[in-house]
Formats: structure tokens, sequence, C-alpha cells
């Protein structure tokens, strides 16, 4: 994950200040010296760190701080400050023309993945309720236009092509396609090249003289560091782009292109991609942002991920089960595949609060764990997922084999699945309710990872 070892390197320079009751220059001065190396080593810009470093140094210093008393909180209270008006200070919306269609020029470097982020954010605005169109506009890379084709129809969005003539020409057909077919928004797949060169620029500042597009977006992959910050200089000073897309943040980035692009160019960045699958874009909330960075997660998208991917009536539907102690495999299944849509666990324990991702790698977050739990309740007849106690040895040697586990993993499932109805049991008596309120607790039997819990 992007920006892991920024915030480890950020979370250590606290460290050393929260141990100290009051704060004297020198100790500010250290701790400004350890923030400027992390953020050099995560490849941001030496004038932006310069600027940001000052910036933070000049409120630490101030008698508040100093004087307060929990000024290790109050300068990490700064340091988030400080990193949200660095990228941009507030949201920055896709801007929706008043006379549809809306037009969003997608630009940037070959290899940055332009086609499979346009088709994400065409599939984005659509859960939003709009009717978005995607326009092959790259003639030149081989399979481009097969490329949109395949993620458009997984998205079910549809794909504008005519081959490989002017793009300029495509461009034009397009729009005038998408005001026919009631289409809102089309988003224009242009292309690439591994550098800037003038052919590139000159193609596409006569696609913009023509359709005027309400949004050009450079797409910048945040794997190339300070070079996606040069890059995205050259296409603003030719295009003047309206925002930015970075993607591959959910790789080893070390995120200095977050931190360096809106300084750089005053653009700010309006989605950023978390994966590879389709549905792993976000909208960039720069507040969110250094929270992450900072180690102080962030809810408020984990809330957003938990409502846009989980079946609510459904959720309703097993609490309802729960509290009458009809809980089966089959609920425990469907709880599995609605929290495997929301991303990797590892992901989803980095939207935490104090909690480290890398510190619960292994036990506790192994993906492979769910995997295998999906497999063996899959592997089970309906019958059996209602009422485990059918499942005598020759079954569960059946289950083992469909699922490729041991006999044992199944054994591990039935008594994590045992404990769970045991622990809904406690929940719902009228006593354990009385003893909770009272604060204290009976022994709930589960554990951690290392006794049986399961993975999640």
């Amino acid at each position: 994950m992007a920006f892991e070892g920024l915030t480890e390197k950020l979370s250590n320079a606290f460290k050393k200040l929260r141990g100290k009751g009051r704060l004297t220059e020198a100790d500010v001065k250290e701790a400004m010296r350890e923030i400027r190396m992390a953020l050099l080593e995560a490849d941001v810009s030496y004038k932006v760190v310069k600027d940001f470093v000052a910036k933070v140094s000049e409120r630490a210093v101030g008698s508040d701080v100093l004087e307060a008393l929990s000024p290790a909180q109050m300068i990490v209270k700064i340091v988030n400050e400080e990193l949200t008006a660095l990228m941009g200070g507030e949201d920055a919306k896709l801007t929706i023309s008043s006379k549809p269609p809306t037009v969003i020029m997608m630009v940037g470097l070959q290899g940055a993945g332009k086609t499979t982020n346009a088709a994400k954010l065409a599939g984005l605005m659509k859960k939003q309720g709009k009717r978005p169109l995607l326009a092959a506009c790259d003639i030149y890379r081989p399979a481009a236009i097969h490329q949109l084709e395949v993620v458009g129809e997984q998205l079910g969005v549809p794909v504008f092509q005519m081959g490989q003539i002017d793009p300029v020409d495509i461009a034009r057909a397009a729009i005038e396609h998408a005001k026919k077919h009631g289409n809102d928004l089309v988003f224009l797949d242009t292309a690439g090249r591994l550098h800037v060169d003038e052919a590139l620029m000159d193609e596409l500042r006569n696609i913009k003289a023509v359709v005027a597009p309400t949004e050009i977006l450079l797409v910048v992959d945040a794997m190339i560091g300070q070079d996606a910050v040069n890059a995205a200089k050259a296409f603003d000073d030719a295009l003047d782009l309206t925002g930015v897309m970075l993607t591959k943040l959910d790789g080893d980035a070390r995120g200095g292109a977050a931190l360096s692009i809106r300084a750089v160019t005053g653009k700010p960045i309006k989605f950023v991609g978390m994966g590879e699958k389709l549905d792993q874009v976000e909208v960039f909330h720069p507040d969110r942002m250094a929270s992450r960075i900072l180690g102080m997660g962030d809810v408020l998208s984990l809330i957003e991920k938990a409502q846009e991917n989980f079946d609510m009536q459904k959720a309703q539907e097993q609490m309802e089960r729960m509290r009458k102690n009809k809980f089966t495999l089959t609920d425990l299944y469907d709880q599995l595949s609605q929290v495997k849509k929301m991303g990797s666990l590892s992901d989803i324990a980095g939207m935490l609060p104090g909690v480290d991702p890398k510190a619960l790698e292994g036990a506790s977050m192994d993906n492979r764990a769910m995997d295998r739990i999906e497999a063996i309740i899959l592997s089970m007849t309906p019958q059996e997922r209602e009422d485990p106690s059918l499942l005598n040895n020759s079954r569960k040697k059946r289950i083992a084999a469909g699922a490729g586990v041991q006999v044992v993993d199944v054994n591990r499932l039935l008594k994590q699945y045992d404990a769970m109805k045991q622990l809904t049991r406690q929940v719902n008596d009228p006593k354990f309710r009385r003893m909770a309120k009272k604060g204290r607790l009976p022994g709930m039997g589960m554990g951690g990872p290392r006794r049986g819990g399961f993975p999640f």
C-alpha cells in the first residue's frame, strides 16, 4: 500500500515527541528534521518539502504548542492540517456541464492506465445514475479498442469506436452519438506515448479544440514518483488540465506524486485508483488521505465502502436470524462474500484508526483463510449448511476433498461456527445484557486468531 514507509517514519517521529511532557524548540527542530527526511525518502519534491516543513515549523514553535498540555498531539494536528492543505484542502468534484453531454478527455503517458481508468470512472458515474459513453480515440496501441470494449462490456457501459481513423473525427462523432442516444457523459480514451512529444500534444490539442471538453483529466501512475509530477507539468502546460487521477496507489508507491502534484501544477487530484478491479476507484479526499498517511485511519471511506457493498436488507435479515439463534453457515458465507467486496482485509484495516495493517499481516488478516472458509462452505450441500450436525466423518472427508483442504480445516471451521453461535446466544441472553450494562462481561470464548477465531 502506498505511503506505508512514510506513515511508519512519521509515526516514529511523533512517538519521540509523545514521550516528553513539555517540548522545547530543539525537540521541534529534531522532529522537523525527521519529517523532512521522511518526505524526501517518499520522493516528494524538494521545494515542496522545504515549504511544507517551514510552514509546520512556524506553527509548531508557537506558544500555543509549546505550552499545551499535550504538545505532541498539537504537532500531529498541525502536520495533518498542512498535509491536507498540501493536497488541495477540499475535495475537487467532477464538473458536470449544464448542457449535456459532459465531455471528459482522459490523457496521459502510455502505461499509466488511461483505458482501464476511463472505464472505472464511467462505471462509478453509472452507479450515480449517469449514462456514460466510452469513446475509443487511441488508434495506435495494439488492442486498445478491443480492451476498451471488453471493460465496457464488463461494466455495462457502451463503447463508441470507428476503427483506426483520425482520432479528432472519432471524438467529434462520439459526441454526436451521445446526443442522439441520451448519454450525458462521454469519456474520451486518448492515445499515449512512452514519453511526452510534440506529435502527441498536437493531436491532443486538436481534439480539445474540436470538442471543447468540460474536463481534461491526466491519468498518472503513482509508482513513477517525481516523473509523474514532471509529466503532469508538461501536460498542464500544453492542455491546461482540470484535474489529475492517480493510479496504482494500492502498490508500493512511495506517495511523493500525491503530495507534490497539487503544489507543483496547482491542479487538484480528483480520483485515485486503488486496485486492478474495475470497481476499485475512489474520489480523492485530501483530509482523509492525510489521516491515512498519519496512521489516523479513514473511517468515513470505510463506512462508504460498507454502504456501497453491503446488501442492507440481507444484513438486516441476518441480524434478525442471529437474534433468533438461527444463524447458519449459509449466513456466514453471505457475510464473508460481502466483506470481500470491500477489498483486501489489510486495506480495510488501514482505514481503522490506530491499526497498522503491516502488523496484522498473517494470522488475523489472512485473505486466503477467507477463501478456504468459502470453499469449505460451498462444498457442502444446502442441507448441511443449514444443519451442520449432519456432518459425520464421511461427509467431512467429501467436503475436504471438494474444497482442497484437510478434514482438520473443516473441523476448525465448525468449531469456530459453534463458538460464534455460542457468542450469539450469550449476547441475546437478558442476563448477559444486564451484566454488560454494569460493565461486567463474562468470557466469550472466541479469543484471538491464534485461539481459532475467524480471520477478520
